[in-house]
């Protein structure tokens, strides 16, 4: 037998590979873009919602906590959408007949949830966990910007890894209380604050891949 002849199967290594060359400049292509649209990484992204909720109205005017809403923001990875009832707990009182509260009224009469649309829309493939960041004192403004100042939410930041490897390379401009996380006018009352809380509460965010990446 000559030592030099290839197994049967290697035959199908042509048609393997001419599948894979196919195929992976079209998954490429689609991870890319994907992975910097809008939804992703361009700051200025500010889909259409389906009911016109202002946050300069309710968060800003009005001073109602980030936290009655998104009520999971501090205890879990997601920061949930806000459930139908829990703009009923005031509008089935306060402008209840509103043409603009039309669609908040037929979902409590069905039953079937709004439709909001996610704004901040990380990849599949990176993991963020919200009460890790609340509960350690990175405030809401940090990543979402002035919220307290918005008719319709946009995206402020590019949410790149890059933007957030430098927040992790360096936490203490971000750094507040925990008990100020939702607080958009908060202030640092000296310069060396971050600093001093960070080295005060051990905070050292993971720079390793499988941080966000798992």
């Amino acid at each position: 037998m000559n030592p030099f002849t290839f197994p049967r199967w290697a035959n199908k290594t042509r048609q393997l590979a001419g599948v894979v060359i196919g195929v992976a400049p079209v998954y490429l292509t689609a991870l890319v873009w994907y992975g910097f649209s809008p939804k992703t990484t361009d700051a200025g992204y500010q889909p259409k919602q389906p009911v016109a909720y202002s946050h300069a109205l309710h968060a800003g005017q009005l001073g109602i906590d980030c936290r009655y809403c998104h009520n999971t923001v501090d205890r879990a990875a997601h920061a949930a959408s806000p459930p139908t009832e829990t703009c009923m707990n005031c509008h089935a009182r306060i402008r209840k007949d509103s043409d603009l509260l039309a669609p908040i009224r037929q979902s409590a009469s069905s039953g079937e949830p709004v439709q909001w649309v996610k704004v901040h829309d990380l990849p599949d493939y990176v993991y963020f966990n919200h009460s890790a960041h609340v509960t350690r004192g990175v405030g809401c403004v940090s990543c979402h910007g002035r919220v307290d100042r918005m008719a319709e939410v946009s995206q402020v930041e590019s949410l790149s890894m890059g933007w957030c490897l430098t927040c992790h390379r360096d936490p203490a401009p971000h750094l507040r209380p925990p008990s100020e996380a939702t607080n958009m006018s908060w202030q640092a009352p000296s310069p060396t604050f971050g600093a001093e809380f960070k080295k005060a509460n051990n905070i050292n965010p993971p720079e390793d891949c499988s941080a966000c990446h798992r």
